[in-house]
């Protein structure tokens, strides 16, 4: 456990600091929201393109990696939607709670983490699994979304907003650009190659700086719905590695290494995307806030269970 822990303490660490700079002050109000931006639109995409440009096809297409990391996330957001959506309720709302308990911090979180307790060889899962979470499921949430905002919508102008979004996000094309290396056999010239591996350098520790200065923010209704976020705190943290544990061993038969990939990824806290997403449409960001930072706080002791007597 002890073991376990030292090789945790670098990322919870960084959160900490992220989260200690704010509440002293040192960084003001919009340094949440302006290093965000920079590690969604510059870091993170970096990283995804450099893994995936200098990664073999046999790398990256693990479709037994894929089924199992995407239906367990599905499993557990279809789990929560369908606990929550419970009229008066708002499809929209339930949505987001379907988030709350099935979208993995992979992008701030898993990077960093799993470098460090799986070692390099698990930077083309982990971006497999960022790639799900932030495009797939973060998609299927979006059009629920749209879908109960818009009862009277027509299907094609919703599945033309979604097309739209996704084609922007980031954290998308610079996967599918980077994937063009390999297919096309282009080689990368040496300094632009040195340029987008210093950029994606800074991804790990501006993102988990990031969280923490997001965890540091005071939010009006933070404490609202105990019991809402107390569930999807247990869906995210128990539920969703259980679920991701049984069909990698019992359905898909995967590697060791590739069922503690997904395991330890899938027992990530719950990423910052739902919040950003409830503040978007306007819907109730206090039990997304109130889940973000309870189950981050509690996967200091889930995660490091899980390194000390799994991996």
């Amino acid at each position: 456990m002890l073991s376990a822990l030292v090789v945790v303490f670098p990322v919870f660490a960084l959160i900490f600091t992220g989260w200690l700079v704010r509440r002293l002050g040192v960084l003001g109000p919009q340094s949440t929201s302006e290093l965000n931006r920079f590690v969604v639109y510059l870091a993170l995409p970096a990283l995804l393109f450099d893994v995936i440009a200098h990664a073999g096809w046999s790398d990256i297409w693990k479709p037994g990696f894929i089924g199992v990391f995407g239906l367990s996330s599905l499993i557990v957001f279809a789990l929560a939607v369908a606990l929550r959506y419970r009229k008066p309720r708002h499809l929209a709302d339930a949505a987001i709670d379907g988030l709350n308990a099935g979208y993995a911090n992979t992008g701030f979180m898993g990077f960093p983490l799993a470098l460090l307790v799986l070692g390099q060889e698990a930077m083309a899962p982990t971006t497999i699994s960022c790639i799900i979470t932030v495009c797939v499921v973060f998609a299927v949430a979006i059009v629920l979304i749209e879908i109960g905002l818009q009862p009277q919508g027509k299907p094609h102008l919703v599945a033309l907003k979604v097309a739209r979004s996704l084609i922007r996000n980031p954290l998308l094309v610079a996967p599918v650009l980077g994937a063009l290396v390999p297919i096309t056999g282009v080689t990368i010239a040496e300094p632009l190659d040195h340029f987008v591996k210093l950029l994606a350098a800074t991804a790990a520790p501006c993102a988990l700086v990031t969280l923490g200065l997001f965890l540091a923010e005071k939010r009006e209704g933070a404490g609202a719905d105990k019991r809402a976020a107390t569930l999807f705190v247990v869906l995210k943290l128990l539920v969703h590695p259980a679920i991701a544990w049984v069909l990698a061993t019992q359905v898909f038969k995967l590697s060791p290494f590739l069922t503690h990939a997904a395991v330890l990824l899938a027992a990530l806290p719950t990423g910052t995307g739902p919040f950003m997403l409830a503040e978007l449409y306007r819907r109730e960001a206090g039990i997304t806030s109130t889940t973000i930072l309870v189950s981050t706080i509690l996967s200091i002791v889930t995660v490091s269970v899980y390194i000390a007597i799994a991996v």
